[in-house]
């Protein structure tokens, strides 16, 4: 690649990740910037987030959200962005014998993703169920279940705002809160 195309390619991909700075999100979402993976395409950038309820410290799910850039489209993902995400939350024991988890946990996902009208293309990812039960000096303590939701898909445009909004709501969904009439905006509980 020439120095101006890769100069091209860079600029391309700073003013896609700024818009991501520019999303605002629901104030139980902590949100940062962590290292991005470096071998996978030229150019990436990764967010890591916890959900907290105001006025607690205990998350209530985590995740992922990973953007890589391409300029070369690598085949499979059918376009030269990428994004691969990742969510966790523990659940209620009872829903770990449920046999459609997966089935809703995907579901989760796409409802998000066709909520938002954001165009994609080549999506794809595993819902996990994690059964938790304790034995011996440890058989105290209660029984856990976990959901892991890893997703990839590449966006048809680069507007990424909208691809981290999709992730966000897929997030919050899995932390159990309850999802926000189009165009609301949840407020923070501190007064001002």
């Amino acid at each position: 690649m020439s120095s101006r195309t890769d100069r091209a390619a860079s600029a391309q991909f700073a003013d896609a990740t700024d818009a991501l700075a520019q999303v605002r999100l629901r104030p139980e979402i902590h949100l940062e910037e962590i290292p991005a993976p470096q071998r996978i395409a030229p150019h990436s950038v990764a967010l890591s987030a916890e959900v907290v309820r105001p006025g607690s410290e205990d998350a209530l799910a985590s995740g992922r959200f990973v953007v890589l850039f391409d300029p070369a489209s690598p085949e499979a993902w059918e376009s030269p962005w990428r994004v691969v995400t990742f969510v966790r939350a523990r659940l209620e024991p009872e829903l770990g014998a449920d046999p459609l988890l997966g089935e809703v946990g995907w579901s989760w996902l796409t409802d998000a993703i066709h909520a938002n009208g954001a165009g994609f293309r080549a999506l794809g990812g595993t819902v996990t169920r994690v059964v938790s039960e304790s034995f011996g000096a440890l058989a105290d303590r209660d029984g856990e279940v976990e959901i892991e939701v890893r997703a990839s898909w590449s966006p048809t445009e680069p507007d990424l705002g909208e691809h981290l909004l999709i992730w966000s709501e897929l997030l919050c969904t899995v932390a159990g809160l309850p999802p926000l009439p189009q165009g609301v905006t949840a407020l923070s509980g501190h007064s001002r």
